[in-house]
């Protein structure tokens, strides 16, 4: 049975004009779907484009070229009232800092109940109550945390109400951008366990934007690697994380560390040249060296990868 695409990205392209007339092209020719009920992971050190990738899906930029399409209807460029609203409600954001994008002003129970206002989504104050109350005990909170301010929680707690707050209008999809990248270690995983609990209670679809690739492989099921703007290789999180094919992601994976003193002593970092893969230039095709793995190389380069693929079976 064919899986059913949720979000489509074609050619996605997000340049900012810069000092001097120039650009800087922060996504440029971007591919890729996310099929539902899924968790896409796109990865990448900062400044490659990860973040602005996502932000140009839900609409927060205007994107300068490509098409993005949501549930079949395309979404990018002017839509119309009806639309706008839909999407508002049905896509999501959950933001780095969780801090930051709560309102310090406002109680808990008002940031969360925003979404159900917006939408019309109770009736009466009393479901908007109960609504938030229920929503607070699922993302592992109480109803009595209703009524304090973002300042008198800890960043856990706090990435748990902004996690609340995208779940109040019952979205099909959520951009986790950097979700966990301002929280303690000792609370990141907490995180990704909720969110990964939540995913499969409300049959939810992901994209989760990360740098960490442990985090990053234990939550996805494929994922992407980007680079200056442009997607370098993409797989199943098992085949990318087993047979690694660009330097770029050999060099992402070989930063990671592990538990084992032995090993992390011996550990061989793998640096990355990048003027190797110089992507400004036109050259490197985007191409699927084998079923659902994805690979952006020049003639030269998918041999060798070929030939490593082979040398493995």
């Amino acid at each position: 049975m064919a899986k059913e695409k949720l979000v489509e990205v074609k050619n996605l392209k997000q340049h900012f004009k810069v000092g001097g007339g120039r650009v800087v092209k922060a996504v440029d020719d971007v591919s890729f779907d996310i099929y539902k009920g899924e968790v896409f992971g796109l990865v990448g050190e900062s400044g490659s484009g990860k973040s602005t990738t996502g932000r140009s899906i839900i609409r927060l930029y205007d994107i300068t070229g490509g098409e993005v399409k949501f549930d079949g209807q395309v979404i990018s460029g002017k839509i119309k009232g009806d639309l706008k609203r839909t999407l508002t409600r049905e896509i999501q954001m959950i933001f780095q800092d969780p801090y930051a994008c709560l309102n310090p002003r406002m109680k808990v129970v008002d940031i969360i109940a925003e979404g159900l206002d917006i939408h019309k989504l109770a009736k009466n104050k009393q479901e908007r109550l109960e609504k938030v109350y229920k929503i607070l005990e699922i993302v592992g909170l109480t109803p009595d945390h209703a009524n304090r301010f973002p300042h008198e929680f800890s960043g856990g707690q706090r990435q748990r109400i902004g996690i609340a707050r995208a779940l109040i209008t019952q979205p099909k999809f959520i951009i986790a951008d950097e979700p966990i990248s301002a929280l303690d270690v000792s609370i990141q995983a907490q995180v990704v366990n909720l969110m990964q609990k939540l995913q499969k209670e409300f049959g939810l679809t992901y994209l989760f934007i990360a740098h960490d690739l442990s985090m990053v492989k234990y939550i996805s099921d494929r994922v992407g690697v980007m680079y200056h703007g442009k997607l370098v290789e993409l797989a199943d999180a098992d085949e990318l994380y087993a047979h690694p094919l660009h330097p770029y992601t050999k060099s992402l994976l070989s930063a990671i560390p592990e538990p084992d003193p032995i090993y992390e002593r011996n550990r061989q970092r793998i640096p990355y040249t990048a003027d190797v893969h110089d992507y400004s230039q036109e050259g490197p095709e985007w191409v699927e060296i084998r079923p659902g793995h994805f690979i952006r190389a020049n003639k030269a380069e998918l041999v060798a990868y070929e030939k490593q693929l082979a040398d493995k079976k």
